[in-house]
């Protein structure tokens, strides 16, 4: 059944709740603009980033790769009979690249200079933060485009406005022409800028030598794909029983075999290179600890995926997602927080502001997200048992 608004009273007691935590971090955000980053931050010279980077930019944006990770499956790999999760996956990335946007406008000093940064072109053209700065902006636009689609054909058949109806009726059939160029920028500006997330501590001294590699930004684009299809089937499942659809394991379970091998290819590599250079800095203390947790995380569903009983099993499968997003996350926390180390006398946890502004973040993320599945064609809301 093809996709189609599932209705239902916006306003509940779940939604007014998000809502809620929203409007305290967005309060927050008010005075962090006013009085600046020392007062509201753990952040210091030592550690010029924090959770708002490490995790609303860097994992936020992994876990969002739900919409890269099926471009990558029904587009190239031209595997069409997933194609019904494109829509939901396309609303996550949109919505988690949204907030990671707006969190690095958090996170500027002089955030009042950011509106420069896409007009005037006065770049370092060596700068890897400035690739990424400019391709998280221009994703940002290009999932927003792909998940107009949707609201496009709405609004095409009806609109609350007719002016909306002639606009869409206008505006359609030019994207459903441009659609394949805008697939195909979604395609190659997340593999610019996930491995380039890697690449910002591939010239620093300062991180652990267990994660220290210059294959990191190809560690990070493995890993991402990987986390993206955890991110779908995670996603697929919530929303199934948040909404009480009928299940779809008919997709989502040969899906969760792309998760299996998207990271046994990131644990091949991270081993090898890691042999290569002779396990640096590996023995007996906290950080090899935290390794071997690691590597643990990614190893386990990319086993257990491996048993086709287990595919077939939604809690394993469910299990196994959230074991690989955390896998990606920890990875991605090591890497930017905890395998850093700028020298004696700095040190860094998170302020009670910054933690409030990452969870109203997430909780805005997930208001919209039904907003919109209520309102316009994103899933299916009759399905077919397998």
């Amino acid at each position: 059944m093809n996709a189609a608004p599932l209705g239902g009273r916006i306003f509940t007691r779940g939604f007014n709740a998000l809502l809620a935590v929203g409007a305290v971090g967005i309060a927050i955000l008010i005075w962090r603009f006013l009085v600046g980053l020392g007062p509201t931050t753990g952040m210091n010279d030592g550690y010029p980033w924090g959770i708002w980077i490490a995790f609303d930019v860097v994992t936020g944006t992994a876990m969002a790769c739900g919409g890269y990770a099926m471009a990558l499956m029904v587009y190239i790999l031209n595997k069409g009979r997933y194609h019904p999760l494109v829509r939901s996956a396309l609303l996550s990335t949109a919505l988690g690249y949204t907030v990671a946007g707006v969190s690095v406008v958090v996170d500027i000093g002089r955030w009042w200079n950011a509106w420069q940064l896409p007009l005037f072109w006065k770049w370092n053209s060596s700068s890897v933060l400035l690739e990424v700065a400019l391709c998280i902006m221009s994703y940002v636009l290009v999932a927003w485009i792909e998940v107009g689609h949707a609201m496009l054909e709405k609004w095409e058949q009806k609109a609350k406005f007719e002016w909306l109806t002639r606009i869409a009726r206008v505006v359609k059939p030019i994207l459903d022409k441009a659609l394949p160029f805008v697939i195909a920028l979604g395609i190659l500006l997340p593999t610019m800028h996930q491995s380039s997330l890697g690449s910002l501590f591939v010239i620093s001294t300062k991180v652990h030598p267990l994660w220290h590699t210059e294959l990191l930004p190809l560690l990070f684009l493995v890993s991402v794909v990987g986390m993206g299809f955890a991110g779908v089937v995670l996603e697929g499942t919530l929303s199934e029983m948040g909404f009480k659809l009928s299940p779809e394991w008919e997709l989502l379970a040969p899906l969760s075999r792309s998760l299996s091998w998207a990271f046994f290819l990131y644990l091949g590599i991270r081993l090898i290179d890691l042999a290569v250079a002779g396990f640096p800095g590996l023995g007996w203390n906290g950080m090899s600890l935290l390794f071997a947790v690691e590597l643990l995380l990614f190893a386990t569903p990319a086993v257990l995926l491996l048993d086709p009983r287990k595919r077939k099993n939604p809690g394993w499968i469910l299990l196994c997602a959230i074991l690989g997003l955390l896998a990606g996350a920890l990875y991605r926390f090591d890497v930017y927080l905890v395998a850093f180390d700028p020298g004696p006398g700095w040190h860094y946890f998170p302020s009670i502001p910054e933690m409030m502004v990452t969870i109203s973040f997430v909780a805005l993320e997930i208001a919209a997200f039904v907003l919109i599945v209520k309102l316009f064609p994103i899933l299916r809301p009759a399905r077919s048992n397998p």
